[in-house]
């Protein structure tokens, strides 16, 4: 016998009722159990504080789950073994004897990322033990991203840290260091991190700096036989010019490492002293120019005609006995020969040869010769 279609419709729509009932049920009875052990909990980590959703059933399921790092001798409370309930506040401390900013990390809704632990000289986390609640430390992975021990040398502080960063770059940002374009990092931020690496950053500043720095003057002497030995008239005193320096100065960590002049300018000229002296006599004498300190003077040479022989000269200050290197500028040939008298006296003339030096130097029909001479 036919079925009529009025009724087959009708039962094509009672069977997809029911199928939508079962499956709405099925997803209360999902949703039921899934609020059911879901869990709202806060996660404190060193400085850093986050709210958190969980399945876990335990603290150690929880931490594991969010990449705390279990294995480098953290303190938690509660303990890893405590069953997890719905808005508890797990605490991660670093070890016992270590600040709690020694241990800083980015802490989001999803999880740990990027973690560091300082550490101290006296062990792996400066500890003798570990104290109840407290996991043990060892150089192990945590998930994914193994634990390395570096050495980080931040303007010149050094800092032992154990860390899951995989690059210089990302433990410098979990250990809040930011560097500028100046600064010095290495190995470069991209480069992967190695157990026992050593990181070092300086800091360096450059700047521009305008400083003014004098232009000693010089002593122009005159000597007159006119004058008493040890007699000296100062004619123009003398005055310092003064110079500005515009110089660029590099910081390494707070301390000048380099300086570069950049330009120079001369801002007020320096003026001669003018002085008129006696000779010194026979029985005193300088053995540096007076004035300036020097030893080595360039100027005019003669020769004069000495009651005796001998490669001998006259000066004006240098005691007797001194001996001279007479060298001709032109010519580079050179004499050596003792100060046995005082002169010369004339303007720009420095030392009187006697006629066996000067014509080792040259003719005598030269009669004046410029020179160097030193002592």
């Amino acid at each position: 016998m036919a079925v009529r279609a009025t009724r087959l419709r009708r039962l094509r729509i009672q069977r997809a009722v029911q199928a939508a009932t079962v499956a709405l049920g099925l997803t209360v009875i999902a949703a039921t159990l899934t609020f059911a052990v879901r869990k709202e909990v806060t996660l404190v980590l060193g400085e850093s504080a986050a709210p958190m959703t969980t399945m876990s059933s335990s603290v150690a399921e929880f931490l594991e789950t969010t990449g705390v790092p279990l294995s480098v001798g953290l303190q938690i409370e509660p303990p890893p073994a405590t069953s997890l309930a719905d808005g508890m506040t797990v605490v991660v401390s670093p070890p016992p004897g270590l600040p709690e900013a020694a241990l800083s990390a980015t802490v989001t809704s999803e999880g740990v990322g990027v973690w560091v632990m300082e550490r101290t000289g006296t062990g792996p986390n400066g500890k003798a033990a570990p104290a109840p609640g407290v996991a043990t430390a060892s150089a192990v992975g945590v998930g994914q991203d193994p634990v390395v021990a570096v050495r980080a040398v931040v303007h010149g502080d050094v800092r032992d840290v154990l860390t899951n960063a995989p690059s210089t770059g990302s433990l410098l940002s979990a250990m809040g260091i930011t560097t500028d374009a100046d600064d010095r990092v290495a190995p470069s931020p991209d480069t992967p991190l190695h157990h026992g690496a050593t990181i070092t950053v300086d800091r360096v500043e450059i700047v521009t700096r305008r400083v003014e720095v004098p232009i000693p003057f010089d002593v122009e002497t005159t000597y007159s036989e006119q004058m008493l030995p040890g007699q000296l008239d100062v004619d123009r005193p003398g005055r310092d010019g003064l110079r500005e320096r515009q110089l660029r100065v590099t910081y390494v960590n707070g301390r000048p490492f380099s300086r570069e002049v950049l330009s120079t300018t001369v801002l007020r000229r320096p003026v001669d002293e003018v002085r008129v002296s006696g000779p010194y006599s026979m029985y005193d004498g300088t053995p540096t120019e007076p004035g300036t300190g020097a030893t080595t003077q360039q100027g005019l040479a003669t020769w004069y005609d000495p009651p005796w022989s001998g490669l001998s000269a006259a000066h004006p200050w240098l005691p007797f006995g001194t001996l001279v290197a007479v060298t001709d500028v032109a010519t580079g040939r050179s004499v050596t020969v003792t100060i046995d008298d005082r002169g010369p006296f004339a303007p720009g003339r420095i030392i009187d040869l006697s006629p066996e030096a000067f014509s080792t130097l040259a003719p005598l029909g030269r009669g004046i010769l410029r020179v160097s001479i030193s002592w």
